[in-house]
């Protein structure tokens, strides 16, 4: 599996994020950075770089999930780093809006831990494909 390094999680919920530290414990010295909504999530990325992946939420106070991928969209780093949104929502037009504001992949919660390493798996795999190809993907 492609290697993850440096992960910003989006949740409002610290239970998700402690779950999502037992999932990402299989990447050997990735750095977890946390984040309970979208606003704390665009300060980080504002002070730090480097990120593989971004975990969102949808629901959260303050600033959501889909307010946050907006915000990305038009501060142009949208299609930069691959985010897969984590939510209780599971319609497909939830699903069809996530992807075309730049989510690599959708899993609907409650999930298997197995699921999601699976999906980052194949994410970040996409990633290094377009990355070697000098691209990124469009909606």
């Amino acid at each position: 599996m492609s290697s993850v390094k440096k992960v910003l999680i989006v949740d409002d919920s610290k239970l998700i994020h402690q779950m999502y530290r037992l999932v990402l414990m299989r990447f050997k010295d990735c750095k977890l950075i946390d984040a309970m909504n979208g606003l704390e999530a665009l300060e980080v990325l504002s002070r730090e770089e480097g990120f593989d992946l971004i975990l969102l939420d949808i629901n959260m106070p303050v600033m959501n999930g889909i307010q946050f991928m907006q915000k990305l969209n038009e501060m142009g780093v949208h299609r930069k780093i691959p985010i897969i949104v984590v939510s209780t929502e599971g319609k497909e037009e939830d699903t069809i809006r996530a992807i075309n504001l730049g989510a690599w992949g959708y899993i609907v919660k409650p999930f298997k831990s197995e699921n999601l390493y699976d999906l980052i798996g194949k994410v970040v795999a996409k990633r290094d494909a377009v990355t070697s190809a000098g691209n990124v993907p469009s909606a």
